[in-house]
């Protein structure tokens, strides 16, 4: 009876396994990885004017690339304000989309945009910014434009926490 009961225990054990299985006709219709290979071979590339995302340029793979601010606008971000604004708060905040231009910040600590500044307590450097709302209570994080992660000397791979104020 044993030898019975081991075979099938160990087939239905391994009915899971895919190759496995497919070798014992228990798995699931798959295509043959070698018929998917030859038919991905001859599949032409996609055109660069088909596709909807952009094509970065070898030289656009660097922070320094994808920052478009011009050196008036960063000048202009990091002067001092003349006037202090109300703090709302601090925010840990990630690297937002590379791609889209500006010096914003999206986070949950504003209702509506309007300008505002943010700060890095780590080494006092600020910038002036457009404070974007994004739904989530306060304590929730907030995404940064690279051009502003730059400007307040924050890392782009890390998390930093921010200090959040409306312009004054």
């Amino acid at each position: 009876m044993t030898r019975i009961l081991f075979p099938l225990f160990a087939a239905a054990a391994l009915s899971g396994c895919g190759s496995f299985a497919d070798r014992l006709g228990l798995g699931e219709d798959r295509p043959d990885p070698d018929v998917s290979a030859a038919t991905e071979a001859a599949a032409p590339a996609p055109s660069v004017e088909a596709s909807a995302t952009p094509v970065l340029t070898s030289g656009a793979n660097s922070a320094e690339s994808l920052d478009t601010t011009t050196a008036e606008e960063r000048e202009a971000a990091t002067k001092p304000p003349t006037a202090a604004g109300a703090s709302l708060g601090e925010t840990v905040v990630s690297l937002g989309s590379a791609t889209e231009p500006g010096l914003w910040i999206k986070t949950p600590l504003v209702q509506n945009e309007m300008p505002g500044r943010v700060t890095n307590p780590a080494n006092g450097k600020s910038a002036a910014v457009t404070l974007i709302p994004i739904e989530g209570p306060a304590t929730a994080g907030s995404r940064m434009s690279l051009p502003a992660l730059r400007l307040i000397g924050a890392s782009l791979t890390d998390l930093t926490t921010v200090e959040v104020s409306a312009a004054g």
